[in-house]
Protein backbone atom coordinates (compact mmCIF):
# COMPACT_ATOMS: atom_id res chain seq x y z
CA UNK A 1 0.00 0.00 0.00
CA UNK A 2 1.22 3.04 -0.34
CA UNK A 3 1.36 6.03 2.28
CA UNK A 4 2.07 9.76 2.16
CA UNK A 5 5.20 11.74 3.27
CA UNK A 6 6.67 15.17 3.32
CA UNK A 7 10.08 15.98 1.81
CA UNK A 8 11.43 19.98 2.85
CA UNK A 9 14.00 20.91 0.36
CA UNK A 10 13.83 19.93 -3.04
CA UNK A 11 18.53 20.47 -3.14
CA UNK A 12 19.81 17.34 -4.62
CA UNK A 13 18.85 15.05 -1.53
CA UNK A 14 15.26 16.57 -1.29
CA UNK A 15 14.86 15.95 -4.77
CA UNK A 16 16.29 12.34 -4.81
CA UNK A 17 14.31 11.53 -2.07
CA UNK A 18 10.93 12.77 -3.93
CA UNK A 19 11.67 11.00 -6.95
CA UNK A 20 12.50 7.84 -5.24
CA UNK A 21 9.35 7.82 -2.87
CA UNK A 22 7.37 8.56 -5.63
CA UNK A 23 8.91 5.94 -8.03
CA UNK A 24 7.97 3.35 -5.78
CA UNK A 25 4.37 4.69 -5.81
CA UNK A 26 3.93 6.76 -3.13
CA UNK A 27 2.51 10.37 -2.50
CA UNK A 28 4.63 13.05 -1.54
CA UNK A 29 4.52 16.39 -0.44
CA UNK A 30 7.57 18.06 -1.60
CA UNK A 31 7.66 21.55 -0.03
CA UNK A 32 9.99 24.17 -0.80
CA UNK A 33 9.47 28.55 -0.33
CA UNK A 34 9.67 28.83 -3.66
CA UNK A 35 7.01 26.13 -4.92
CA UNK A 36 9.64 24.14 -6.96
CA UNK A 37 10.86 20.91 -7.41
CA UNK A 38 10.91 17.79 -9.68
CA UNK A 39 7.69 16.97 -11.79
CA UNK A 40 6.21 13.82 -10.67
CA UNK A 41 2.47 12.36 -11.17
CA UNK A 42 2.80 11.34 -7.29
CA UNK A 43 4.46 14.90 -6.31
CA UNK A 44 2.77 17.61 -5.18
CA UNK A 45 4.86 20.41 -5.17
CA UNK A 46 3.84 23.36 -2.35
CA UNK A 47 4.77 26.03 -0.86
CA UNK A 48 5.75 26.23 2.83
CA UNK A 49 8.28 28.25 5.09
CA UNK A 50 8.96 25.66 8.02
CA UNK A 51 8.60 28.32 10.57
CA UNK A 52 4.99 28.95 9.54
CA UNK A 53 3.25 27.06 11.81
CA UNK A 54 -0.25 26.45 10.84
CA UNK A 55 0.97 25.77 7.10
CA UNK A 56 3.43 23.09 8.22
CA UNK A 57 0.41 21.85 10.57
CA UNK A 58 -1.29 21.45 7.39
CA UNK A 59 1.57 19.70 5.34
CA UNK A 60 2.19 17.19 7.95
CA UNK A 61 -1.40 15.63 8.41
CA UNK A 62 -1.96 12.26 7.35
CA UNK A 63 1.49 11.94 6.45
CA UNK A 64 4.02 8.82 7.50
CA UNK A 65 7.14 10.08 7.46
CA UNK A 66 8.61 13.68 6.79
CA UNK A 67 12.36 13.98 5.33
CA UNK A 68 13.84 17.33 6.20
CA UNK A 69 16.56 18.05 3.99
CA UNK A 70 16.89 21.82 4.10
CA UNK A 71 20.15 24.00 4.70
CA UNK A 72 21.06 27.27 5.76
CA UNK A 73 20.90 30.08 3.61
CA UNK A 74 24.58 30.45 3.39
CA UNK A 75 27.93 28.44 4.51
CA UNK A 76 28.44 30.03 7.90
CA UNK A 77 28.07 29.05 11.46
CA UNK A 78 26.49 32.00 11.72
CA UNK A 79 23.97 31.62 9.45
CA UNK A 80 23.33 27.81 10.46
CA UNK A 81 22.79 28.86 14.51
CA UNK A 82 20.05 31.12 13.75
CA UNK A 83 18.21 29.45 10.98
CA UNK A 84 18.62 25.73 11.54
CA UNK A 85 17.76 24.67 14.99
CA UNK A 86 14.40 26.41 14.63
CA UNK A 87 13.08 24.73 11.73
CA UNK A 88 13.94 21.54 12.58
CA UNK A 89 12.17 22.29 16.19
CA UNK A 90 9.02 23.68 14.60
CA UNK A 91 9.00 20.24 12.12
CA UNK A 92 9.55 17.68 14.89
CA UNK A 93 7.31 19.49 16.86
CA UNK A 94 4.67 19.49 13.77
CA UNK A 95 5.91 15.26 13.38
CA UNK A 96 5.51 14.46 17.14
CA UNK A 97 1.55 15.97 17.48
CA UNK A 98 0.95 14.03 13.86
CA UNK A 99 2.62 10.97 14.77
CA UNK A 100 5.14 11.18 12.03
CA UNK A 101 9.22 9.95 12.12
CA UNK A 102 11.52 12.61 11.35
CA UNK A 103 14.10 11.61 9.06
CA UNK A 104 17.39 13.98 8.37
CA UNK A 105 20.26 13.93 6.77
CA UNK A 106 22.81 14.30 8.26
CA UNK A 107 26.87 15.36 7.86
CA UNK A 108 30.27 13.73 9.10
CA UNK A 109 31.10 17.41 10.69
CA UNK A 110 29.82 16.85 14.28
CA UNK A 111 32.63 14.02 15.15
CA UNK A 112 34.92 16.98 14.56
CA UNK A 113 38.86 15.96 14.07
CA UNK A 114 39.40 12.33 14.83
CA UNK A 115 41.51 10.17 13.92
CA UNK A 116 40.83 6.71 12.22
CA UNK A 117 37.46 5.98 10.57
CA UNK A 118 34.63 7.55 11.81
CA UNK A 119 31.62 4.91 12.53
CA UNK A 120 28.21 4.55 13.49
CA UNK A 121 29.15 4.77 17.21
CA UNK A 122 31.76 7.24 17.10
CA UNK A 123 30.96 10.28 19.28
CA UNK A 124 29.77 13.56 18.27
CA UNK A 125 32.59 15.83 20.42
CA UNK A 126 32.85 19.11 18.00
CA UNK A 127 32.24 22.25 19.96
CA UNK A 128 32.85 25.10 17.63
CA UNK A 129 31.66 26.97 14.57
CA UNK A 130 29.80 25.09 11.85
CA UNK A 131 31.00 21.60 13.63
CA UNK A 132 29.44 22.69 17.01
CA UNK A 133 26.16 23.12 15.06
CA UNK A 134 25.75 19.98 14.03
CA UNK A 135 26.97 18.75 17.26
CA UNK A 136 23.70 20.60 19.02
CA UNK A 137 21.23 19.91 15.93
CA UNK A 138 22.13 15.90 16.99
CA UNK A 139 21.41 16.95 20.57
CA UNK A 140 18.28 18.43 20.57
CA UNK A 141 16.88 15.90 17.89
CA UNK A 142 17.67 13.14 20.67
CA UNK A 143 15.99 14.82 23.32
CA UNK A 144 12.71 16.13 21.20
CA UNK A 145 9.58 13.81 22.23
CA UNK A 146 9.55 13.24 18.16
CA UNK A 147 10.99 9.45 16.57
CA UNK A 148 13.87 10.49 14.50
CA UNK A 149 16.80 9.06 12.68
CA UNK A 150 19.98 10.86 11.37
CA UNK A 151 21.50 9.49 8.47
CA UNK A 152 25.12 10.84 8.35
CA UNK A 153 26.80 10.96 4.24
CA UNK A 154 30.57 12.28 3.63
CA UNK A 155 30.82 14.60 1.01
CA UNK A 156 28.47 14.09 -1.92
CA UNK A 157 28.82 13.11 -5.66
CA UNK A 158 25.50 12.40 -8.14
CA UNK A 159 23.24 13.42 -10.55
CA UNK A 160 21.85 17.28 -9.05
CA UNK A 161 24.82 17.67 -6.78
CA UNK A 162 26.90 21.16 -7.36
CA UNK A 163 28.06 22.80 -4.58
CA UNK A 164 30.53 19.81 -3.39
CA UNK A 165 34.35 18.67 -3.87
CA UNK A 166 32.94 16.10 -6.24
CA UNK A 167 29.52 17.51 -7.75
CA UNK A 168 29.24 19.74 -10.61
CA UNK A 169 32.31 22.07 -10.88
CA UNK A 170 34.74 18.72 -10.95
CA UNK A 171 32.35 16.75 -13.29
CA UNK A 172 31.31 19.22 -15.87
CA UNK A 173 34.87 20.56 -16.06
CA UNK A 174 36.65 17.30 -16.36
CA UNK A 175 33.79 16.31 -19.25
CA UNK A 176 34.75 19.64 -20.98
CA UNK A 177 38.13 19.09 -21.19
CA UNK A 178 39.14 21.71 -18.06
CA UNK A 179 41.34 21.55 -15.13
CA UNK A 180 40.03 20.57 -12.04
CA UNK A 181 40.57 22.02 -8.60
CA UNK A 182 40.61 20.22 -5.30
CA UNK A 183 41.60 21.30 -1.51
CA UNK A 184 44.03 19.50 0.21
CA UNK A 185 46.35 16.40 -0.46
CA UNK A 186 45.52 14.20 -3.80
CA UNK A 187 47.18 11.29 -1.50
CA UNK A 188 45.03 10.66 1.22
CA UNK A 189 41.78 8.51 1.31
CA UNK A 190 38.29 10.03 1.60
CA UNK A 191 35.31 8.82 1.17
CA UNK A 192 32.48 9.91 -0.97
CA UNK A 193 28.32 9.20 -0.29
CA UNK A 194 26.60 8.70 -3.54
CA UNK A 195 23.51 11.08 -2.75
CA UNK A 196 20.80 7.85 -4.07
CA UNK A 197 22.54 5.84 -2.04
CA UNK A 198 21.61 8.44 1.14
CA UNK A 199 17.86 9.14 -0.26
CA UNK A 200 17.59 5.05 -0.48
CA UNK A 201 19.16 4.76 3.72
CA UNK A 202 16.81 7.31 4.69
CA UNK A 203 13.77 5.96 3.35
CA UNK A 204 14.46 2.57 4.30
CA UNK A 205 15.13 4.30 8.24
CA UNK A 206 11.69 5.59 8.05
CA UNK A 207 10.03 2.44 7.24
CA UNK A 208 11.90 0.26 10.01
CA UNK A 209 10.85 1.38 13.42
CA UNK A 210 14.21 -0.89 14.88
CA UNK A 211 16.25 2.34 12.88
CA UNK A 212 14.20 5.07 14.56
CA UNK A 213 16.21 7.23 17.20
CA UNK A 214 19.27 6.15 15.73
CA UNK A 215 22.37 7.89 14.41
CA UNK A 216 23.04 5.35 11.05
CA UNK A 217 25.54 6.04 8.13
CA UNK A 218 24.53 6.09 4.68
CA UNK A 219 26.11 2.82 2.69
CA UNK A 220 29.16 4.44 1.44
CA UNK A 221 31.61 2.88 -1.08
CA UNK A 222 35.69 2.14 0.29
CA UNK A 223 37.36 5.30 0.47
CA UNK A 224 39.71 6.39 -2.47
CA UNK A 225 42.11 9.37 -2.68
CA UNK A 226 40.79 12.39 -4.69
CA UNK A 227 43.67 12.05 -7.18
CA UNK A 228 41.86 8.47 -7.97
CA UNK A 229 38.44 9.91 -7.82
CA UNK A 230 39.23 12.41 -10.63
CA UNK A 231 41.10 9.62 -12.48
CA UNK A 232 38.03 7.19 -11.89
CA UNK A 233 35.75 9.63 -13.29
CA UNK A 234 37.94 10.46 -16.26
CA UNK A 235 37.88 6.66 -16.81
CA UNK A 236 34.06 6.23 -16.79
CA UNK A 237 33.51 9.14 -18.90
CA UNK A 238 35.78 7.87 -21.70
CA UNK A 239 38.37 11.61 -21.55
CA UNK A 240 41.83 12.30 -21.14
CA UNK A 241 42.83 12.63 -17.36
CA UNK A 242 42.51 15.77 -16.75
CA UNK A 243 45.22 18.34 -14.34
CA UNK A 244 44.47 18.84 -11.32
CA UNK A 245 45.00 21.77 -9.49
CA UNK A 246 45.60 20.68 -5.38
CA UNK A 247 44.95 23.83 -3.28
CA UNK A 248 46.59 23.55 0.07
CA UNK A 249 45.06 23.35 3.36
CA UNK A 250 47.03 25.68 5.07
CA UNK A 251 46.75 27.76 2.48
CA UNK A 252 43.00 28.38 2.86
CA UNK A 253 43.40 28.73 6.82
CA UNK A 254 45.88 31.77 6.52
CA UNK A 255 43.62 33.58 4.05
CA UNK A 256 40.87 32.58 6.04
CA UNK A 257 42.40 34.98 8.82
CA UNK A 258 41.54 38.52 6.71
CA UNK A 259 38.87 36.94 4.19
CA UNK A 260 35.49 35.52 6.17
CA UNK A 261 34.19 33.28 3.59
CA UNK A 262 37.62 31.48 2.63
CA UNK A 263 37.96 30.90 6.73
CA UNK A 264 34.64 29.26 6.79
CA UNK A 265 35.86 26.21 3.59
CA UNK A 266 39.21 26.34 5.91
CA UNK A 267 37.20 25.09 8.49
CA UNK A 268 36.55 21.83 7.50
CA UNK A 269 39.73 21.58 5.35
CA UNK A 270 41.37 19.23 7.46
CA UNK A 271 39.06 16.95 5.55
CA UNK A 272 40.83 16.84 2.80
CA UNK A 273 44.12 17.07 4.35
CA UNK A 274 44.37 13.80 5.99
CA UNK A 275 42.54 10.31 5.95
CA UNK A 276 38.99 10.97 6.05
CA UNK A 277 37.24 7.49 6.15
CA UNK A 278 33.83 6.55 7.13
CA UNK A 279 32.24 3.23 7.28
CA UNK A 280 28.94 2.04 7.33
CA UNK A 281 28.49 -1.63 7.98
CA UNK A 282 25.99 -1.46 10.75
CA UNK A 283 23.81 0.49 8.68
CA UNK A 284 23.99 -1.73 5.55
CA UNK A 285 23.09 -5.03 7.89
CA UNK A 286 20.32 -3.18 9.36
CA UNK A 287 18.84 -2.03 6.45
CA UNK A 288 19.59 -4.83 4.13
CA UNK A 289 21.37 -2.26 2.12
CA UNK A 290 24.73 -2.06 0.08
CA UNK A 291 26.33 0.99 -1.32
CA UNK A 292 26.38 1.88 -5.33
CA UNK A 293 29.83 0.77 -6.88
CA UNK A 294 31.34 3.87 -7.44
CA UNK A 295 31.61 3.28 -11.26
CA UNK A 296 28.35 2.47 -11.62
CA UNK A 297 27.59 5.86 -9.83
CA UNK A 298 29.89 7.71 -11.42
CA UNK A 299 28.72 6.65 -15.20
CA UNK A 300 25.05 7.60 -13.91
CA UNK A 301 26.40 11.08 -12.76
CA UNK A 302 28.07 12.17 -15.86
CA UNK A 303 25.17 10.85 -18.07
CA UNK A 304 23.29 12.94 -16.32
CA UNK A 305 25.73 16.02 -16.94
CA UNK A 306 25.98 15.05 -20.30
CA UNK A 307 22.32 15.53 -21.09
CA UNK A 308 21.98 18.73 -19.83
CA UNK A 309 19.60 18.97 -16.79
CA UNK A 310 20.82 20.97 -14.51
CA UNK A 311 18.67 21.84 -11.22
CA UNK A 312 18.68 24.43 -9.40
CA UNK A 313 19.00 23.89 -5.80
CA UNK A 314 15.96 25.25 -3.45
CA UNK A 315 14.75 25.76 -0.47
Amino acid sequence: MSATYLVTGAGPVGATLALQLAERGDQVRLATRSGSGPEHEKIERIRLDVNDAAGLERAVHGVTAVFHAIHGSRYQAAAWRAELPAAEQAVMDAAAKAGAVVVFPESLYSYGEVSGPMAEGTPSAATTGKLGVRTELLRARREHAADTVSVVASDFYGPRVRAAMAGERMVTRLLAGQSVQVIGRLDQPHSFTYVPDLAAAMIAAADRPQAWNRVLHAPTAPALTQRDLVEEFAQVAGVPMPRILAVPAQVLRVLGVVIPAIREAAETSYMFDRSFVMTSAVTEELLGLRPTPLPEGMATTIAYWRQGRPVRSAV
